[in-house]
């Protein structure tokens, strides 16, 4: 049978009034980054629309397959958090603690495969300094990975308390906004892969 949290129906209320003011001022947040992705990605596309040629000629075209992965990477990741804040709504110490773990697993592999692209790109000669594209390219994506590195540490905090024993239910509410910002990287980052990867 699960271990599920128990509250007081007066600690209840106070949680959920505090759950729905932590979730506006994210939800503020959000809003805040998410306009100042797209004024840089709109910048993107704007410069794009007026260059003939596309890459512009002499510059190698993006790669498909290393972005492509990690979308996927992300994708699960973002299934994964899901998982966890499940389980620790229900009190379940250990999934909760395993699918926190795969999330951050994951997300560091998110990180090193982006370091690879970057490695990747920079190697068949894109740099920031190359133009345009080089300048927007590494703009965007290590914009991104420093969102994805800020929300790997919350996670990590979050599961060295869940580890050490610390009352779960104080901690579902700091999860389920790791987890708004989470699927906001990765929802920055699909439309990232369509406009920049694919189109």
């Amino acid at each position: 049978m699960h271990n599920v949290v128990q509250l007081h129906p007066q600690a209840l209320l106070e949680q959920r009034r505090n759950e729905q003011t932590s979730a506006i001022g994210m939800m503020v947040a959000l809003g805040s980054w998410g306009m100042m992705f797209a004024a840089l990605f709109f910048m993107y596309l704007g410069l794009r629309a007026h260059t003939l040629a596309w890459p512009p000629p002499g510059l190698p075209a993006l790669p498909i397959a290393l972005p492509s992965l990690n979308t996927v990477v992300i994708g699960c990741s973002s299934v994964a958090l899901v998982r966890a804040l499940r389980s620790m709504r229900e009190g379940q110490r250990r999934p909760a603690s395993l699918w926190m773990l795969a999330t951050f697993v994951l997300g560091l592999a998110f990180v090193g495969l982006q370091t690879l692209l970057w490695w990747t790109t920079w190697q068949q000669g894109l740099t920031p300094s190359t133009g345009t594209l080089g300048t927007v390219f590494y703009s965007l994506t290590v914009l991104h990975a420093l969102h994805v590195a800020a929300g790997l540490a919350v996670l990590a905090y979050l599961l060295g308390m869940t580890l050490g024993g610390r009352s779960m239910a104080e901690r579902v509410t700091t999860l389920r906004l790791c987890g708004m910002f989470w699927h906001f990287v990765g929802g920055v980052w699909a439309f990232m892969f369509v406009g920049m990867f694919l189109l």
